[in-house]
């Protein structure tokens, strides 16, 4: 009730205008209720966005996305989907983490997601481009901001795209040239 309340009250006024006993009241609780289960507002904020950053946590499984050196295209695809369809049905929510600095919180969340799940792929592969070696955190940079940067415009634009359609198109902006580069097989 406490999440759902901070998350209305956000989108009609703002963060920075919410205070404890605006969400109390929205969500017809005391602010002593409020204060048992959160710290105070910006400690509220971030387990929202915890919550957040699970949703993509849970999905990012390599056993199911990538086998050797090789990533399965079409598994990946479903992933994306899958999380696509997950933020589409929580538009609001997710406009709601994805708003100012809250933008460069998920998208270096993320990045630490992929070192901690894929590190042992990422430190099997050594990128050069004219005996100049690529740094990994230059690589997982560039592929994290590609995906805030597509997920930002697809919720905040006024887009019918589906989630399967933009799981496509960004499938298809990174694999074609980008994970090859990297040394990566793709499995279509």
């Amino acid at each position: 009730m406490i999440i759902e309340a901070f998350i209305r009250l956000v989108e009609e006024k703002g963060y920075e205008n919410v205070t404890i006993q605006d969400i109390a009241d929205e969500a017809m609780i005391n602010r002593a209720t409020f204060y048992s289960h959160f710290k105070d507002k910006p400690d509220l904020y971030e387990r929202i966005f915890d919550l957040a950053v699970a949703a993509f946590t849970s999905v990012l499984d390599p056993e199911q996305l990538i086998e050797g050196n090789k990533l399965k295209i079409k598994k990946v695809e479903i992933v994306l989907t899958g999380i696509y369809i997950k933020i589409h049905e929580n538009k609001k929510f997710f406009l709601t983490i994805m708003d100012g600095s809250s933008n460069e919180l998920l998208r270096k969340k993320l990045a630490d997601i992929l070192y901690d799940k894929y590190d042992h792929i990422f430190s099997q592969l050594r990128i050069t481009e004219n005996d100049i070696e690529v740094p990994m955190d230059f690589i997982i940079e560039y592929m994290t901001s590609i995906f805030i940067g597509t997920l930002h415009w697809w919720i905040t634009s006024d887009t019918d795209m589906s989630p399967n359609h933009l799981a496509r198109l960004v499938i298809k902006l990174v694999g074609n040239g980008h994970l090859t580069v990297l040394g990566i097989d793709v499995e279509k």
